[in-house]
């Protein structure tokens, strides 16, 4: 097999920057919003409305994910989590990450204020701002709470879908917003403990580097609860029906049983398979409520 070539070597070192995997369940989440937005089947001219907020979002969401590559280049040097990123081993100049960012958050701006509504195009630029600036910047190394308020920027793609349809920001929207928004401590928390060495190493006050291993346990566990009675919400609401319910209380419950478990007896092993069905959990969840939505 011939060698890649530069320029596609380079198209890999930026697209690795915005962090493809995360950028997929931002979208994916956002699309939710959309169709929920949506009462009946959508017509044409809705379905080329919601690909391009799709699109906007993704072009923002990745520009904050870049940013947050070049910021955090020195303590992604040091995990061996993130070491691999083409900032942090170098591969990518500070002037050109930066420049990919302002590119990528302009275009992904202008298609949203365009094309779609300006309420989105704001309340996008509002998370890139909340991600990148707010968090990366101020919050992850100054508290052990970074995540906990953090987690607003990363709780807000169904809100962004819901404006995207509609023009405006519905109860229902908020109602997903709070799944997440309660969703990424547990999620992030677990991944953090048998990751605790990287972030010891790289200075950041972690929960787990900050309050130790049993603390953390603790939190997850009271986190997942919490986020069981949120995951009802939307049957409380009646955005959904017979199916969502079903699928949320089976799906909390396992949330659950891991968090339990992992408070119980801890093990490096257990606190990654705990991670692995945090995504599981909000991807089959949020599955199940576009599922219901047809039923």
């Amino acid at each position: 097999m011939s060698p890649a070539s530069p320029s596609l070597s380079r198209w890999r070192q930026f697209n690795a920057l915005t962090k493809p995997r995360v950028i997929q369940l931002i979208v994916f989440c956002a699309l939710i919003g959309m169709v929920l937005a949506v009462p009946n089947t959508p017509s044409w001219p809705e379905v080329q409305l919601g690909a391009l907020a799709c699109l906007g979002i993704w072009f923002v969401a990745g520009a904050a994910a870049a940013f947050n590559c070049l910021v955090e280049k020195g303590i992604d040097a040091r995990m061996k989590r993130t070491a691999w990123r083409p900032t942090a081993k170098g591969e990518l100049s500070d002037r050109d990450t930066l420049l990919f960012s302002t590119l990528m958050c302009a275009i992904g701006s202008w298609i949203l204020y365009v094309w779609v509504n300006p309420l989105t195009m704001w309340l996008t630029f509002a998370t890139f701002v909340g991600y990148a600036v707010i968090y990366t910047v101020i919050l992850k190394p100054l508290t052990p709470q970074n995540i906990v308020i953090g987690g607003a920027s990363g709780a807000m793609p169904p809100v962004l879908g819901w404006a995207a349809m509609t023009g405006e920001v519905g109860p229902e929207a908020l109602i997903l917003f709070l799944i997440i928004f309660l969703w990424t401590p547990p999620h992030f928390w677990a991944l953090a403990l048998y990751r605790v060495e990287d972030y010891r190493k790289s200075g950041l006050p972690m929960l787990p580097v900050t309050h130790g291993n049993e603390f953390t346990r603790l939190q997850i566990l009271l986190y997942t609860f919490v986020l069981l009675a949120a995951c009802l919400m939307p049957f409380v609401y009646r955005m959904s029906g017979w199916f969502y319910l079903f699928s949320a209380v089976i799906l909390s419950l396992g949330f659950c049983g891991y968090a339990w478990a992992l408070w119980r007896n801890y093990s490096d092993a257990l606190a990654r398979k705990t991670f692995r069905f945090s995504l599981i959990h909000l991807s089959l969840l949020f599955a199940a409520l576009l599922i219901d939505h047809y039923l």
